[in-house]
């Protein structure tokens, strides 16, 4: 009997492949970064054909680390950046152009046009998401229309769209090539070539699906632009799609959850009220509402948590946020400020405190609750005092401050106040920021002894299809803290602070005409 459970985790800057044991523990990890691709300000691409090179090299590399073999895997499950959009040739398995990634704003145009008529929540309560670049459709609609000939092949069935969890499964299970199937072929085309799905956390983030029948939806295929034959068959987010080809021959792909729902899953969230917030390129933190979709007023997103199986889906509510950890690489790559990103912690200690700066990462607009696509970046307060020390420390304040932005929405929307935060993502080995998100929110602040658990959650998915694990139980009791810090600022001072953060936020707004 196999032994361990793979995830692949495909990211906004880097791909991983991690291997866990029974436990939860991490037996194996490979991590590869790819390009970012920007053609013009507030574009941002990657090629997928490049990430697909990297899924392969993280899962050679991950297997040999720990002398390992497709064999000793029970399943694999995917975890992926979402709302980044890949249209490809199903003939060639070539795509038509670089991935537009979440981050991009060249869809503002096609966005202002749909708001025009009815306002930028005119679909929310159909879909949960407010009109905004962020989403997959718009991608969809701008790539069909930028790239000659696109639109004709689309209706004619040679094109595929997916999220970057589709475009990886299809290449797990074959691509052009060529697979064997699950039972019935569901998913696959009609030539046989690589199984085509998602599932329903990554389809939710498209603008294209019913929150409520959980399939896409007539309406809003026709609103986008967008040919039902270039969609994945939506899945849920635990069950065998197919097996994989190449290195992982043979082996269940079983699992497939968008990053923030994969952790969150990770995280051991399973009922209502429960929530975590992951620190990455951007910062996402997800409430589980059960089974019934809630309608935020707050800004947040309704989205899909994650659907085991036959069983229910579980919803959830979330708040985006664009940048947190990109703004410490945009600290080292654009202004050199440090060489590492872990650096950013000891240049920020070299300061009591932000020297009376704020910093406000709006380089892509402003995601939860603001959903300003005409916000820049800001940094105010400066004087001739400021030095690089309380830019760094700016730079960490920004993510506790937007992650407190968004528990205020969380709280007045769901009616409960959080009385704890677990967290996970790269930025929580961070113990200045972690005290100082303490601080703001006023509430302890948890991080598990496995912080990567948007793998962890991918993998738990897998496994559950499976029978590797037998039950959500199971993962509870696999679920330990690791650290936890408490709020040591005095509340009014807390508040002073805030106000300032507010009111640097408001110097974002209009400045793209």
């Amino acid at each position: 009997m196999p032994k361990y459970v793979g995830a692949l985790d495909q990211g906004t800057t880097s791909t991983r492949f991690m291997v866990f044991d029974h436990s939860g523990a991490v037996v194996a990890i490979d991590r590869r970064e790819h390009e970012q691709i920007y053609p013009r300000p507030g574009w941002v691409e990657h090629d997928a054909l490049e990430i697909w090179a990297r899924c392969q090299e993280v899962i050679r590399g991950a297997l040999a680390k720990a002398r390992l073999t497709a064999h000793d895997l029970a399943a694999v499950g995917v975890t992926n950046q979402r709302e980044t959009a890949v249209v490809w040739d199903r003939r060639t398995g070539r795509p038509i152009h670089n991935a537009i990634v979440w981050q991009d704003t060249r869809t503002d145009g096609i966005v202002a046009e749909l708001a025009r008529d009815g306002g930028q929540d005119r679909f929310r309560a159909k879909v949960g998401l407010p009109l905004a670049t962020y989403f997959s459709g718009p991608k969809i609609r701008w790539i069909l229309e930028a790239v000659p000939g696109a639109r004709s092949m689309a209706e004619a069935g040679d094109l595929l769209f997916g999220t970057i969890d589709s475009w990886v499964i299809w290449n797990l299970t074959g691509g052009a090539r060529g697979m064997r199937a699950t039972a019935g072929g569901e998913g696959r085309g009609d030539d046989g070539r690589g199984v085509h799905v998602t599932d329903v956390s990554n389809a939710s983030r498209t603008m294209l699906m019913d929150l409520r029948t959980l399939d896409w939806d007539a309406d809003m295929l026709a609103v986008m632009g967008v040919p039902r034959a270039m969609l994945p068959s939506v899945r849920a987010s635990a069950e065998v799609y197919g097996e994989a080809v190449g290195d992982l021959a043979g082996v269940p792909i079983a699992g497939d959850l968008g990053d923030q729902q994969a952790a969150l899953f990770g995280q051991t969230c399973f009922s209502p009220g429960e929530a975590k917030n992951t620190y990455g390129t951007g910062c996402f933190m997800l409430l589980n509402t059960g089974a019934e979709p809630v309608a935020s007023k707050s800004g947040l997103l309704t989205t899909l948590g994650y659907r085991i199986g036959d069983a229910p889906a579980t919803y959830a509510l979330e708040g985006s946020i664009a940048i947190t950890g990109a703004l410490v690489q945009w600290l080292r790559d654009n202004l050199g400020l440090i060489r590492d990103s872990a650096e950013v912690e000891t240049l920020a200690r070299t300061v009591d405190d932000n020297g009376g700066v704020y910093f406000v990462p709006a380089f892509s607009g402003l995601f939860a609750p603001y959903w300003r696509s005409d916000a820049r970046g800001v940094i105010a307060g400066l004087t001739q005092y400021v030095n690089r020390g309380h830019i760094a420390r700016a730079v960490l304040e920004a993510t506790a401050w937007q992650t407190r932005e968004v528990l205020d929405a969380m709280n007045a929307d769901s009616g409960v106040a959080l009385t704890a935060l677990k967290v996970d993502g790269g930025m929580v080995h961070d113990e200045l920021l972690m005290q100082f998100q303490a601080d703001v929110l006023g509430v302890p602040v948890i991080r598990p002894r496995v912080a990567e658990t948007t793998a962890l959650g991918a993998a738990y998915a897998a496994g559950l299809a499976v029978g590797f694990w037998g039950s959500v139980d199971e993962l509870r009791a696999n679920w330990a803290a690791d650290r936890e810090w408490r709020p040591a600022m005095d509340e009014a001072e807390r508040e002073r602070e805030y106000r300032l953060w507010k009111k640097a936020v408001t110097r974002t707004f209009d400045w793209m005409e």
